[in-house]
């Protein structure tokens, strides 16, 4: 579903991104680690189609990205750190708004549907999201990405400011996403989270993928010794 192929970018000669090469098949979760300028959000960018590669291919679902191309990006949903959302409107009013937007129009019920789905409980649906924590946030955000439809979701850094019982409610619901043969990218600095959700990890340094593993072959002790080694 998601895939980069020999994928680099440049900025004025600094080399953000080395010749990538992943894929993140239906059904996968693909965390990707490393510190900061590692890559990860880069990588995310160029397959939101915000930003040009300097050389290689990203494909989604077989087609080639290109900046501001509506044909990939509507195969997609993105869950950034802080989920941009209407504080004015309520949880089931950003749902509504957002997925007519992407095409898609639903009566009350089958968006309270949406959002059950997600954890969001029934008393929180009709209450403006200037109140709500980023936990309940992103359940919307969730919400929305199951409404448009979305076959690959891209995450950047999702569990940062969660407290322990939101960040295992998050993964309860990024597991799901997998188990529906969601294909999911994750970018995150979470070690543990990663073992936990990753059904595969890869570890950047400078721009390059230096390893990648399947998550079941690795515990949160053993990946964050390669992890220190590697960075």
């Amino acid at each position: 579903m998601l895939q980069a192929i020999s994928l680099s970018k440049h900025y004025q000669g600094h080399v953000a991104l080395d010749d990538l090469n992943l894929q993140v098949k239906p059904g996968e979760v693909f965390c990707l680690l490393g510190q900061n300028g590692a890559g990860k959000t880069t990588t995310i960018n160029l397959f939101l189609g915000f930003i040009a590669a300097t050389s290689g291919k990203v494909m989604i679902n077989h087609s080639e990205v290109k900046p501001g191309a509506a044909d990939t990006r509507k195969h997609l949903a993105y869950i950034p750190e802080v989920v941009m959302l209407y504080g004015n409107l309520s949880a089931i009013e950003n749902l509504d708004y957002f997925s007519r937007l992407a095409g898609f129009s639903y009566d009350t019920p089958r968006l309270i549907v949406f959002l059950l789905q997600c954890g969001l409980q029934a008393e929180a649906h009709q209450k403006h999201l200037a109140g709500f924590s980023k936990g309940m946030r992103q359940k919307v955000g969730i919400a929305i990405a199951l409404a448009k439809n979305a076959d690959a979701i891209l995450m950047d850094e999702p569990t940062s400011g969660l407290d322990p019982k939101a960040t295992d409610e998050f993964t309860a619901l990024v597991k799901n996403l997998g188990e529906q043969g969601k294909s999911v990218l994750m970018a995150t600095h979470d070690i543990f989270n990663a073992v936990n959700v990753g059904t595969h990890i890869g570890i950047m340094r400078k721009g390059k993928l230096i390893h990648t593993l399947n998550a079941s072959d690795i515990n949160a002790v053993d990946l964050q010794k390669l992890y220190l080694q590697t960075i």
